[in-house]
């Protein structure tokens, strides 16, 4: 199911705040070994076009360029991990978990399982979404 109503979220110590408006796509949780070491465990994120992402405030946003092809974003004050961007895209993925409640998103799928830590057992979750 996607959301199309106003959201916002932001880091803890609030040093990065956005909001988002339009459709956002269900959220996907990535099990890659990129993901699991920027944020502890896997990451949980849905997607956005840039025209309807605006940062609110960004005085604590850095961007660090994982690979050639794509860069993240976390807050350098509380180290809130918060985006995720492939290099020249159009769109912008937002870690679930720092958008505020109610988020009215709903789970759609893992990616790279075969990459899990060995202490994770996933449940079924319908297939078929494109990362």
């Amino acid at each position: 199911m996607s959301n199309d109503t106003t959201l916002t979220g932001g880091c803890l110590c609030g040093g990065v705040r956005y909001k988002l408006t339009g459709e956002l796509r269900e959220v996907v949780n990535c099990f890659c070994t990129q993901c699991q070491k920027t944020s502890g465990h896997h990451v949980a994120a849905t997607r956005s076009s840039l025209k309807n992402f605006k940062l609110m405030v960004q005085d604590t946003l850095k961007w660090f360029s994982s690979s050639d092809q794509a860069r993240r974003g976390f807050c350098e004050n509380c180290g809130g991990n918060l985006f995720w961007q492939p290099i020249g895209a159009d769109t912008i993925s937002i870690m679930a978990g720092t958008i505020d409640k109610p988020t009215n998103l709903t789970p759609a799928d893992n990616i790279f399982i075969e990459d899990k830590s060995d202490y994770h057992e996933l449940p079924e979750v319908r297939s078929g979404i494109a990362s």
